[in-house]
């Protein structure tokens, strides 16, 4: 390794920690991140889930593990307490459906190589999983020295990054983990440039896990039927955004100079915009209501509803006559727009989407998913499915045929995972 870089990483630790302790992010868990909690190993496998996005991936890797009956101890780390709370409910459904395995959580210790040193010889883990992009040097050094292998699963890297990483690129290859499992060719390209070819290969991205299927027509939105009038088009404005409220008023405009009498559901991404959401159509004059307030009786058509509550942005995708789907006329990288599309709605989206760029540009091409360019056009796409709406039942079922087609990511990671405890056990590896 090369020591005057990695020494210069242990002295900004050494500068950085007194003042992480004042970030209120960090604070949560500080002790635990300062290895001043003890952890129990040996462990088999410890997992680092970053956030919220990588414990959802987590849990999946967990939930795709083979039933045996050998035991597994398994340590997984998380740097936010948004990421421990997805983990600590998972854990308890984890120990109903798989006892095999013993899963221990603690927030992820700050990478100063003396405290990764201290984790690693406490917990002697035999194969750590890195989610998404964890490239740790502290951790990755240490890892190396104990004899740990190492993987990357579901692994992503944008070329931005890859630039920046190949600034010190003897440094990399002296930390390449033992396998990387990247979500594209494009990202496994990347990693290549970095590690080198022999370590990297291609696997299903396993956020496609997380997409459920199972979501009946009719049972999702059956609480919200009793609200809409017969025969009336219900459009769902969903996750809309601050920054693009400006827009999603003219939308309205133009989309309601077609349709007086359409019915129009607007989910704020935040709540906190609701009273802004009032003077905005208070002040264009639009007949409106809370969701809150509405009683049993039908909502009269052409009125929008302002959803003040929590939890029904589903049950209202699910009998939509039409959607579009926020953050994404504003540079914001989107929102989810796979929830309409399994409930047999096709999303329009504004030309922002890269937080959800994993699901390929297929569902474009499919003609699944409608992007737009702006306003103007998102209306002019909407216009046209509340006029002429396909059939739901058919595009749920081409929704279901893509995203089947490309799950079993967990497995592909759990098969090497497992082929590596295997080997270790019979002295092979």
């Amino acid at each position: 390794m090369q020591k005057f870089p990695f020494a210069l990483y242990n002295m900004g630790w050494r500068l950085a920690i007194p003042l992480l302790r004042l970030n209120p992010r960090l604070k949560d868990g500080y002790a635990a991140r300062m290895m001043r909690e003890p952890l129990h190993g040996p462990v088999d496998i410890w997992i680092q889930a970053a956030s919220a996005g990588e414990a959802y991936l987590a849990v999946s890797l967990l939930e795709a593990m083979p039933t045996t009956n050998r035991k597994f101890k398994i340590l997984v780390s998380t740097n936010t307490r948004q990421g421990m709370e997805i983990l600590e409910k998972a854990r308890a459904e984890i120990k109903t459906q798989a006892p095999q395995l013993n899963m221990e959580l603690t927030f992820f210790p700050f990478d100063k190589p003396s405290i990764m040193e201290s984790v690693v010889r406490q917990i002697n883990p035999r194969v750590m999983v890195l989610l998404e992009t964890e490239l740790w040097p502290g951790l990755l050094s240490v890892l190396h020295k104990y004899g740990c292998k190492i993987f990357v699963i579901n692994a992503r890297m944008t070329p931005k990054s890859l630039k920046r990483y190949r600034m010190l690129p003897n440094l990399w290859k002296k930390l390449a983990p033992d396998r990387v499992l990247a979500i594209s060719r494009a990202d496994a390209d990347r990693f290549a440039e970095l590690f080198g070819r022999e370590t990297v290969e291609v696997m299903p991205n396993m956020k496609f896990e997380r997409v459920s299927l199972s979501d009946s027509l009719n049972d999702k939105g059956r609480g919200l039927n009793g609200l809409l009038p017969q025969q009336t088009h219900f459009l769902v404005l969903g996750s809309v955004r601050q920054e693009e409220e400006s827009d999603i008023l003219k939308m309205i405009g133009k989309i309601k100079s077609h349709f007086p009498d359409l019915i129009i559901a607007l989910f704020p991404r935040h709540m906190h915009r609701l009273n802004a959401w009032r003077q905005h159509l208070e002040k264009i004059k639009r007949n409106w209501i809370y969701r809150s307030s509405l009683s049993n009786e039908p909502v009269k058509e052409g009125t929008i509803i302002l959803w003040d509550t929590f939890g029904e942005l589903s049950a209202a995708y699910a009998i939509a006559t039409a959607v579009f789907v926020g953050g994404s006329l504003a540079p914001l990288g989107g929102q989810n727009f796979l929830e309409p599309l399994i409930h047999g709605v096709i999303p329009v989206i504004g030309p922002s989407w890269e937080n959800f760029a994993w699901v390929e540009e297929g569902l474009f091409s499919l003609g699944l998913v409608r992007k737009t360019r702006n306003w103007q056009t998102a209306a002019a796409e909407l216009i046209n499915l509340i006029d002429n709406p396909p059939p739901r039942k058919e595009i749920q079922g081409m929704a279901a045929d893509y995203i089947k087609k490309r799950k079993g990511g967990a497995e592909q990671a759990c098969r090497l995972i497992m082929q590596t405890l295997n080997s270790q056990s019979t002295g092979q590896a």
